[in-house]
């Protein structure tokens, strides 16, 4: 008998839901939930389909959220079959979509289905908050969903999100929290003139130079007990007209702080701009702030987290919160305690992408017990 977690991960694997497509995705998970007493609330924007469904209307609020978007396949050719043909073959289940993250989503359906099977009068409510806009731009998905929430006062109290966050064994590691990130576009002034006259112009990137090096060398905070130091990089840089006898008229850098809840934005941007007044530099600067940090230390739900993946897979899991950003940065302001919980992540946006075939089933098994933890207790 095919695990019905399995059977479900296979069915939405096999809609071609490159973002911001759903490609159907959303019309069969949200049969299921209906099938089970969910009523279904569609939140779409701009193209892109939000979902959200409710059972219940008690606290404590339980959801689970994810995304059906999945990336680009790249070359077909350089496939083992067909990336939306799920696959079995050597104890893997391949496919687009795999990891990142069908299973998450297929999962937490057929563990609340379990659930509402075994207990259809279960203490407080379930969600589920589901996008097809994750994977791209994330302007029109998750945060619409959180924007129509807030805006009607409803808050959650749990959140499960079914990204690929385990290492090398399914539950090894966790993510209890993300990184903020912020980037800047540093546009440093200077005044062209031909090289050979140095004294008749202002050589920007010779003046950015000190400031640089002192800001790759800053120790912006020490962490704490979850995130690990902030840092700061250059990702692109450039000046000059592509000629060797010209002296630039401005240089241009881009940069990202990926910082802790040891730090602010706000004091990130004062003290790079100290830095840079410190040398006495002529500039402008383009801010974006792409995501706050968000943390949940120990509680309920990571103690119950914890405990599922102990009794279930028989190891001990490590919160973490490395990596990059993830729909929790739009989720966090309105939930009390969020978690990231799913499949390795070793092949996520890979070709081949492909996770254990027994993952499924038990990635469900330690959702229902997370649920039976927190709704139950």
């Amino acid at each position: 008998m095919t695990d019905p977690t399995l059977e479900l991960a296979r069915r939405i694997m096999a809609c071609p839901s490159v973002t911001p497509d759903d490609a159907g995705c959303m019309d069969i998970l949200g049969a299921r939930l209906a099938a089970i007493g969910f009523s279904l609330e569609w939140l779409d924007r701009n193209g892109t389909r939000n979902l959200w469904a409710r059972r219940g209307t008690a606290a404590p609020l339980f959801v689970f959220a994810g995304h059906t978007d999945v990336v680009p396949t790249g070359p077909l050719e350089k496939w083992t079959s067909p990336p939306f043909s799920p696959e079995i073959r050597d104890g893997k289940l391949y496919g687009r979509g795999a990891a990142d993250m069908k299973t998450g989503v297929a999962a937490a359906v057929t563990a609340v289905e379990a659930f509402v099977a075994a207990h259809p009068e279960h203490p407080g409510s379930l969600a589920f908050l589901l996008t097809s806009d994750e994977e791209g731009d994330a302007n029109d998905g998750t945060v619409a969903v959180t924007e129509a929430l807030k805006a009607r006062g409803e808050r959650l109290d749990y959140c499960i999100i079914g990204e690929p966050t385990s290492v090398n064994t399914l539950g090894d590691m966790i993510k209890n929290g993300r990184r903020g990130s912020l980037s800047g576009v540093l546009l440093v002034k200077g005044i062209q003139c031909h090289i050979a006259y140095p004294e008749k112009g202002r050589n920007p990137i010779h003046q950015a130079a000190p400031a640089i090096a002192e800001l790759a060398a800053t120790e912006w905070d020490q962490g704490n007990e979850y995130f690990p130091p902030t840092t700061w990089q250059i990702s692109n840089i450039h000046g000059g007209t592509g000629a060797t006898n010209v002296i630039p008229g401005q240089l241009e850098i881009k940069f990202n702080f990926r910082f802790s809840t040891a730090s602010t934005p706000e004091g990130l941007q004062q003290r790079l701009c100290a830095i840079l007044d410190k040398y006495g530099l002529e500039y402008e600067i383009k801010w974006t702030l792409g995501a706050r940090p968000f943390l949940t230390g120990r509680g309920p739900l990571a103690d119950a987290a914890v405990e599922a993946i102990r009794a279930t897979c028989g190891i001990e899991t490590e919160l973490s919160t490395t990596g990059g950003t993830s729909d929790g940065r739009f989720i966090a302001p309105i939930c009390g305690q969020l978690l990231e919980i799913g499949p390795s992540n070793a092949t996520s946006h890979k070709i081949d992408e492909c996770i254990a075939v027994d993952a499924p089933a038990q990635l469900s098994a330690i959702y229902r017990r997370i649920l039976e933890k927190i709704l139950l207790a």
